[in-house]
């Protein structure tokens, strides 16, 4: 039997996804490079200084996971929430093509 197995790393190379769904670690990939994309912005035009490295990575992250809700609330748009999201003990909201499964980023490092 031969079973294949996808495995996401951020640009620093830590692992953040292992999983056998292709769609799953091109999304998640997505939302990293994404995510690194905004932390550079925030960086070169000095927004929260002193936010500290872990704290901005766990902000990026998490609006590149709601790019679509970002998104329509700076078009003017009401975004739709489902009761209880966003809370810590329920899963962070996810694009629908990333499974449940996918933990957040502080539960990954190692």
């Amino acid at each position: 039997m031969i079973e294949i197995e996808y495995i996401v790393k951020d640009s620093r190379g830590v692992e953040r996804l292992r999983t056998a769904d292709k769609k799953a670690a091109d999304a998640y990939d997505r939302i990293l490079e994404n995510a690194e994309r905004l932390a550079q912005w925030l960086r070169a035009d000095q927004i929260l200084p002193n936010l500290p490295e872990p704290d901005l990575e766990n902000l990026t992250i998490y609006l590149a996971r709601n790019a679509r809700e970002v998104e329509q609330m700076l078009k003017g748009k009401p975004v739709e929430r489902a009761p209880g999201a966003g809370l810590e003990s329920e899963p962070e909201s996810a694009p629908e093509s990333l499974p449940e499964k996918v933990a957040p980023l502080k539960a990954m490092r190692g």
